[in-house]
């Protein structure tokens, strides 16, 4: 498996203790699978991606990313992971305002030590992002700085991709358009993917489906 999440919990802060948001969640995906994670608000869906990520931690259990334990990481080892191992596709985009779309779609691979000129220029060509290589993230349209930001994720090579909800801020049909190509290109890279979605229409897409709700595999 590439992806081993074994009885993670996870709570926050509150005024009148902890308040647990992950009792126990234990899942497994290997390479080329995909998988849809749903849930009601606040059942910890988003949380549970964090804590993939690295880029938060969890209060007990293990996380094991292609035999490296991120639940044993330093911040060091998993911002390590995060631009080698893993992309992370996120519905706000998150692109850079002051790099052009070129430049955004050639940061991650960059960053990782891992260019790959003829692989980018593939995914610009499927993603239909030629014609914008030029133009700033604020001159585009919200499916396009989407692809723009699908695109950057998978020029790196990740062998796992982590989405959360990566068209929640574009139109139904902008949404399965995108969608459709996000999965199509992940299929070819056989990259594992786990995404948040609290659509069931696009969950359907997806190889398998889990259901978190109130902190638990439903």
């Amino acid at each position: 498996m590439l992806l081993e999440i074994d009885d993670i919990t996870k709570s926050y802060p509150g005024p009148d203790g902890p308040v647990p948001v992950l009792r126990g969640v234990t899942l497994a995906l290997g390479l080329g699978e995909s998988l849809a994670l749903t849930g009601e608000s606040g059942s910890g869906k988003s949380t549970l991606l964090h804590l993939v990520a690295g880029l938060d931690g969890a209060d007990s259990g293990r996380i094991l990313l292609d035999g490296a334990d991120v639940t044993a990481l330093d911040d060091r080892g998993r911002a390590a992971l995060r631009r080698t191992k893993v992309g992370i596709v996120f519905q706000q985009f998150n692109l850079i305002p002051s790099l052009d779309i070129a430049a955004n779609i050639a940061f991650q691979a960059r960053l990782g030590g891992a260019p790959d000129a003829e692989r980018t220029a593939g995914l610009t060509k499927a993603l239909g992002l030629e014609p914008h290589l030029r133009k700033y993230p604020e001159q585009l349209s919200g499916g396009q700085q989407q692809r723009v930001a699908i695109a950057r994720t998978l020029a790196a090579s990740p062998r796992l991709i982590l989405a959360d909800e990566p068209t929640g801020n574009l139109d139904e049909k902008t949404s399965d358009e995108v969608m459709d190509q996000f999965l199509a290109l992940v299929a070819e890279t056989g990259a594992a993917l786990l995404m948040v979605t609290h659509s069931p229409r696009l969950a359907a897409k997806l190889g398998r489906h889990a259901h978190l709700s109130q902190g638990r595999l439903a």
